[in-house]
């Protein structure tokens, strides 16, 4: 059987996505400094598309604060301080409670044996020192509680903050906090108990509390030469 043909149009949204993501990585890694202007050909190089699409990433970027649009000039990478990070985790972790407050009260038996069956391969993880299956089966985790929510639009609203920071960062996180397996165990066991209150609590604290692993990373990556 042939491969599907994509559709020019679908093509053409990824084209933007995937500029937005590099040069996001790029701003968050350091590589890219506050005040500095980007150049469209190299990006539209490394990314391999054309300026057009460069040009629309760097406005979604706009949009979304990492980048500052100049008149006549192009664009320049924005500030982005410790405060950031920890607003967006902040938030984050206002929409995350919700969703687990709600996932609580409606997930059903089938869900929670999901949930008990990734959390064991995680803990086998951890056993073995496997941090990239721990990262990827922490993003699972995370995902079939928002799932069992059933909330799409709060779910969207979710998404929306978390791209703003690059998804190896948050495998990052829950490869290598030390809290957050015995906090994954906290949240499955408020979800059994259908405490959604708890499970509120549980997963506030687990997010505000990676934000100062997120800010530790960044400065060793030397986005912050200077003391804010």
């Amino acid at each position: 059987m042939s491969a599907p043909v994509s559709t020019g149009r679908g093509r053409h949204k990824q084209l933007p996505d995937a500029v937005t993501s590099y040069v996001r990585e790029q701003i968050m890694s350091g590589n890219l400094k506050p005040g500095e202007f980007l150049r469209m050909e190299p990006i539209a190089e490394t990314v391999g598309v054309s300026i057009t699409p460069v040009r629309e990433g760097l406005l979604r970027l706009s949009n979304e604060g990492f980048v500052t649009a100049v008149p006549r000039r192009g664009f320049v990478v924005a500030e982005f301080t410790r405060q950031d990070v920890r607003d967006l985790f902040w938030a984050q972790a206002q929409l995350s409670g919700e969703l687990a407050a709600r996932a609580a009260e409606r997930i059903t038996d089938v869900q929670l044996q999901q949930l008990e069956e990734v959390m064991a391969q995680c803990d086998a993880a951890v056993s073995s020192g496997n941090t990239e299956a721990i990262g990827d089966l922490g993003h699972q985790f995370h995902r079939l509680i928002n799932l069992a929510a059933d909330s799409d639009r709060l779910a969207r609203l979710l998404a929306s903050i978390v791209k703003h920071l690059p998804n190896s960062f948050y495998a990052s996180i829950e490869s290598h906090v030390r809290t957050v397996t015995p906090e994954h165990h906290q949240m499955l066991d408020a979800l059994t108990a259908h405490d959604a209150q708890r499970a509120r609590e549980i997963t506030e604290k687990h997010i505000v509390n990676s934000a100062d692993y997120v800010v530790q990373m960044l400065e060793e990556r030397g986005l912050w030469k200077d003391a804010e």
